[in-house]
């Protein structure tokens, strides 16, 4: 389960993983918990039909990329705080759900800048432990039939220490294609593909591979 702040979060951070997941036979979910709602420069736009347009182009993203689901979250886009209203929403999704893992911002990297990014990670750790694992966090679950889960791990994406390379050089086409989706914000521009190689290279650049995402990765074993 990926949970992220903005519509292209995911493609740009987790795409190429998405994809080798999804051809493994995995069920990968996203928990959306803005619809960037105010990220643009287009006055043509209001926040409404903003709203509707990046919605519909995750929802094309999720299709391209053969994801189980997305949910909509619809926090305001940079008022998102890591507060216990939303720490409920995102547990909710892990109790139906019930991820082995969900994958988010890293909440703890020096000088992250966007703060939709600090607080969706920051409450999406809060959410996995202990909150989703213990019955008395939102009682109101319990009576909807939800029960309490435990997931196994917590990646983060952006971190600054990462410890878990996935291997995209298959699956960057995907990446791309996922991205083109968006055409609110990323559209058809010429760059894009030589700086998300040069990026991916980068990460990969001392492992067997050619091309990768990387994740900081931290076990709930408690």
């Amino acid at each position: 389960m990926w949970v992220v702040a903005h519509p292209d979060d995911l493609e740009f951070s987790s795409a190429g993983t998405v994809k080798k997941f999804v051809n493994a036979g995995k069920k990968c979910i996203l928990v959306q918990v803005t619809s960037g709602d105010r990220g643009t420069g287009d006055r043509s736009f209001t926040r409404e039909t903003l709203m509707a347009t990046r919605e519909r182009e995750e929802q094309e993203a999720v299709r391209r990329l053969g994801m189980s689901e997305v949910i909509f979250l619809h926090e305001g886009d940079g008022h998102v705080m890591p507060d216990i209203s939303l720490r409920e929403k995102i547990v909710r999704q892990i109790r139906i759900h019930r991820p082995d893992v969900v994958i988010t911002h890293d909440p703890f990297r020096p000088y992250a800048m966007h703060p939709d990014h600090r607080g969706v990670g920051l409450a999406t750790h809060d959410s996995v432990y202990p909150t989703a694992r213990d019955h008395l966090y939102f009682p109101e679950h319990l009576e909807a039939g939800i029960e309490p889960h435990k997931t196994a791990e917590i990646w983060y994406f952006g971190a600054e220490s990462p410890d878990i390379f996935i291997d995209i050089t298959d699956t960057f086409d995907d990446k791309i294609d996922a991205l083109r989706a968006h055409e609110s914000q990323v559209g058809m521009r010429d760059d894009l593909v030589d700086r998300l190689r040069e990026r991916s290279a980068e990460i990969a650049k001392d492992q067997p591979f050619e091309l990768a995402e990387a994740y900081k990765s931290v076990r709930m074993n408690r």
